[in-house]
C-alpha cells in the first residue's frame, strides 16, 4: 500500500472517498494538501454523517476531522503508546514541515484487522428461489455455486473470518440437499438445522429459533454477500442499544433522463436534467436481539419489515450501519447472480 494511497484533497465528495476506503481496503483516509496534514477521515466518520442524513454528493471537508493525533517523524518511538493510549487505529508522523511521511497502524501491518466475535448466525436458507429458476429447479438457493463455492458458504466464511462459529440454517425446499451438503463438508464451525414446514418468511421463520437463541446474533439472507467488519457492526449495535440494526448499503443513482416537475395548473414548474438520487438499501443482514423472536407470533408468515415495525411500536430501537454499494452483492436475480461471479473473481 503507498501513502498516497491514502491521502486525499479535502474537495473530493464523501461518495468518492467511501470508494477510496473501499479501495485501499484500510478504515481511514487522511486530508492533505501538498502532503500537509490537514484532516483525518475514517469510515466512522462517514456513518455517522450518513445517519445525520448528510449528502454524498458535499465534500468531505464538511465532516473531516480536522484536529487529527499525529507525531512528528522523530518521535516515532511513542507512535505505540499513542495508538494504544487514544484508541486509534492509525496515527501519522510528520516532517517539519507538516507533511506525511509515514502512518503507523494498531495493528502493526498496513491493514487493520476486524474485531472478534463469537455470536450465533442464523441464515434464511428455505426460499425456493424463483427468481433464479432454472438454477433453483435443480439446485436449492443456497447450494448455487458462485465460483468454487456455493453461495452459502461464502456467506459463512464471511462470518467466520470474525470468528463466528455456530450457525443455524433455516430450511425448507430441498432441505435434506443442503443437510446433506453441509453434514458431509469437513468445517472448523457448527451448523444446526431448523425445518420450515410451510413458507414463513424472514420473521415468521425466526420464530422457529424460539427456545434456541438465548443471546444477540446476526441474520443474513441467503443469497447476498457484505464485505464489511461484522465485529465492528456488533459493536455498534451493542453500543446503539438497538433491538435491531439493519445493514444498509449506500446506493447512488442518476436517472438518465430529465426530469420534468409539474406546478399545480399542469404547467411546466422545473426541468432536472439527470438528477441524482442517494439512498440507504436493505441489504438482508441485521443483528437482533434475542427478545425480538418472542414478539413474533408462531406458524404466522410474518416479513422481517413487519416484525421492525413491530419492533418500533413497542418502543425498541432500530438502527442502521451503513456500508458503501460496492460492499453489497445479490445474487437474487440471474443478471444480479453474474454480476456477483464476475466481481468475485476479481478479488
Amino acid at each position: 500500500m503507498k501513502l498516497d494511497d491514502i491521502l486525499i484533497d479535502g474537495s473530493i465528495s464523501v461518495l468518492d472517498a467511501m470508494r477510496r476506503l473501499d479501495e485501499t481496503g484500510l478504515r481511514v483516509l487522511f486530508v492533505a494538501e501538498n502532503g500537509v496534514l490537514q484532516a483525518s477521515l475514517t469510515d466512522g466518520d462517514v456513518r455517522r454523517y450518513i445517519l445525520a442524513s448528510g449528502k454524498l454528493e458535499a465534500p468531505v471537508s464538511g465532516m473531516a476531522n480536522y484536529h487529527p493525533k499525529a507525531l512528528p517523524m522523530e518521535q516515532r518511538s511513542r507512535a505505540r503508546q499513542i495508538l494504544k493510549e487514544e484508541s486509534i487505529g492509525a496515527l501519522p508522523l510528520l516532517d517539519r514541515a507538516g507533511r506525511i511521511q509515514d502512518v503507523m497502524f494498531a495493528d502493526g501491518l498496513d491493514i487493520e484487522t476486524p474485531e472478534r466475535t463469537d455470536v450465533p448466525v442464523v441464515m434464511m436458507a428455505g426460499g425456493l428461489g424463483t427468481r433464479l429458476y432454472p438454477y433453483t429447479k435443480i439446485l436449492p438457493k443456497p447450494l448455487i455455486p458462485v465460483g468454487e463455492l456455493p453461495i452459502a458458504e461464502h456467506i459463512i466464511h464471511r462470518f467466520t473470518d470474525v470468528g463466528c462459529s455456530h450457525f443455524y440454517l433455516v430450511v425448507n425446499y430441498k432441505k435434506n440437499m443442503i443437510k446433506s451438503y453441509f453434514n458431509d463438508l469437513e468445517k472448523d464451525y457448527e451448523v444446526e438445522y431448523v425445518d420450515e414446514d410451510k413458507p414463513l418468511g424472514t420473521g415468521g421463520g425466526l420464530s422457529l429459533l424460539r427456545g434456541h437463541i438465548d443471546s444477540t446474533f446476526f441474520l443474513t439472507n441467503c443469497d447476498i454477500l457484505v464485505d464489511a467488519d461484522f465485529g465492528d457492526i456488533y459493536k455498534f449495535h451493542k453500543e446503539g442499544g438497538n433491538a435491531i440494526t439493519m445493514v444498509c448499503a449506500v446506493k447512488h443513482f442518476t436517472i438518465p433522463y430529465g426530469v420534468v416537475e409539474l406546478g399545480a395548473d399542469g404547467a411546466i414548474e422545473n426541468i432536472r436534467e439527470k438528477p441524482e438520487m442517494n439512498f440507504l438499501t436493505n441489504t438482508g443482514v441485521y443483528v437482533v436481539e434475542p427478545q425480538v423472536i418472542d414478539m413474533i407470533e408462531p406458524d404466522t408468515p410474518t416479513p422481517f419489515t413487519d416484525l421492525i415495525d413491530r419492533v418500533r411500536e413497542d418502543g425498541g430501537r432500530v438502527g442502521v450501519y451503513p456500508v458503501s454499494e460496492q460492499s453489497w452483492m445479490d445474487m437474487g436475480q440471474l443478471e444480479e447472480l453474474d454480476n456477483m461471479r464476475r466481481r468475485l473473481e476479481q478479488q
